[in-house]
């Protein structure tokens, strides 16, 4: 798949808003692919491919995680985390997008994971710095992801966390798990 049948294929199913931040999205993670030596086609597809769930029916993204290997303990969480997940399944069994780096790429683009490739890694990051977001903390993550990508993801996990905890929401296990991971892993444990 190339880029405009990616774009083709999202952009009737995303606001404009939504579909601006895509490729703002696109531009600042295809930017951390030739900074940390990444294919900076594949990436900048995962990332025009990211959201494309974001909008579906509730219903049908719950079916979606239901009826596919997906855990089906994000059913259990805020569902604003399903639509990644979703668009991993839907890119691969609708679009034919079977790639590996991709679709967990998608899959963990909101969550992060532990052991997340550079691949996985450069398409959270670039979510949650591309130049569109402003809230506490996103200038540090992105100064931080010009020399350090995984010191960024790791900043960007903390700062998450951090305020889910201060709503008194939940956090998906998979949040902890990068996070964790990531701290012993800069700390040299």
């Amino acid at each position: 798949m190339n880029e405009d049948k990616a774009i083709d294929i999202v952009k009737p199913h995303l606001k404009q808003e939504r579909f601006d931040h895509t490729l703002r999205v696109t531009e600042t993670a295809a930017e951390l692919a030739a900074k940390y030596d990444a294919d900076i086609e594949k990436v900048r597809l995962a990332a025009i491919l990211h959201d494309y769930a974001k909008y579906f029916p509730l219903d049908k993204m719950k079916n979606i995680i239901k009826n596919s290997e997906l855990p089906n303990n994000l059913l259990h969480f805020h569902h604003e985390l399903w639509h990644g997940p979703a668009a991993s399944v839907i890119v691969y069994e609708k679009h034919g997008v079977s790639d590996t780096d991709i679709r967990n790429a998608i899959q963990y683009h909101t969550t992060g994971r532990a052991g997340m490739t550079t691949f996985e890694t450069i398409l959270f990051v670039a979510d949650y710095i591309e130049p569109g977001r402003s809230f506490p903390g996103v200038q540090e993550v992105r100064d931080t992801a010009q020399t350090d990508l995984d010191r960024a993801a790791w900043m960007a996990l903390r700062n998450t966390i951090h305020f889910l905890v201060g709503k008194h929401a939940t956090v998906y296990p998979d949040t902890f798990n990068a996070y964790n991971n990531l701290t012993v892993q800069l700390n040299g444990r």
